[in-house]
């Protein structure tokens, strides 16, 4: 008999799996503008044109709007770590002092992106500790010209080293570029 997987496990093991980095944004119900960082994110159909992401039902971002139906995919580029930081904390005002321009068809636009994904909610289903949010796209946005933001093995773009708390997982690579 094999025992299920711990939380800590399971970030060990999917962390091999590379994946772009993604903002999502929408508008809360007072019509102010949310966003949070989000790294689970894919193409669902081309006909009819669906996207998913991954959000936690328990988060301060999603919740709030989830009942606007509407929301915006920020595909990150590779230098654009401090919007990870902005999106990424469980503080702190995430627009504030930020140049972002409202959109008719999602939620805000980002600066400097290399694509956004102008969405309604089509189907949210609820998953464990997230829901898996079904997207119809409206709208494609293309951005700036640029490689994109990554995230494998607990660390951000193809250049930046390990962090601290990552080096439990063995020794870093000769080639530390992998992209």
């Amino acid at each position: 008999m094999t025992t299920a997987p711990t939380p800590a496990q399971m970030r060990h093991a999917l962390g091999h799996f590379a994946t772009g980095v993604t903002i999502v944004t929408g508008y809360g119900s007072a019509g102010e503008p949310v966003g949070f960082a989000c790294q689970s994110f894919a193409s669902v159909s081309l006909d009819p044109p669906l996207v998913l992401f991954c959000a936690d039902h328990r988060g301060r971002s999603w919740p709030r709007m989830r009942d606007q139906g509407r929301f915006t995919v920020n595909m990150l580029g590779h230098a654009q770590r401090d919007l990870i930081d902005r999106f990424g904390s469980s503080s702190g005002a995430r627009f504030q002092g930020l140049d972002w321009e409202p959109s008719a068809r999602g939620g805000p636009n980002l600066p400097g992106v290399l694509m956004r994904v102008h969405c309604a909610v089509e189907q949210v289903h609820v998953a464990g500790d997230h829901d898996v949010v079904i997207g119809r796209v409206n709208e494609l946005e293309d951005g700036e010209p640029g490689r994109p933001m990554l995230f494998y093995r607990g660390r951000f773009s193809v250049t930046e080293r390990r962090t601290s708390s990552a080096r439990d997982e063995g020794p870093e690579p000769p080639d530390d570029y992998w992209g």
